[in-house]
């Protein structure tokens, strides 16, 4: 299964217990008519993977839906569903920049207008 969005949030990692278990949490909100904010959780060595993810990349997200049940001291049964994370893409194209070998563009602002035109200088395109 997969989540795509915008990311909204990414959290920082998260230590629980003596075993180290890690956990690290991001936000995502997907780009419907009724814009939904989902929060995928990434465990253990896969918090890493969102290294370098900002707010306001659009990703996808490859995701398992898991479900786990719990008896509270009363007796009672719970269920708990979480949204795990195991893969995560960049859906926005690269900038050109100069390590690529593509010069940036420059706005147009940054240009003088000509002011050195001569009606009398003639021109023979034909547009």
């Amino acid at each position: 299964m997969e989540v795509q969005g915008k990311i909204k949030m990414v959290g920082e990692i998260q230590t629980f217990g003596s075993n180290g278990f890690r956990k690290r949490e991001v936000v995502v909100t997907t780009e419907e008519q009724y814009p939904q904010h989902i929060m995928v959780e990434f465990v253990q060595d896969k918090c890493d993977l969102l290294n370098g993810y900002n707010v306001g990349q659009v990703v996808k997200i490859s995701i398992n839906l898991r479900g786990r049940e719990w008896v509270n001291p009363q007796g009672e049964t719970k269920y708990f569903n979480s949204i795990q994370g195991w893969r995560i893409e960049n859906l926005q194209p690269a900038t050109p920049d100069a390590s690529a070998g593509i010069p940036p563009v420059a706005p147009a602002e940054a240009f003088q207008p000509a002011d050195n035109l001569n009606e009398e200088d003639h021109d023979d395109l034909p547009f």
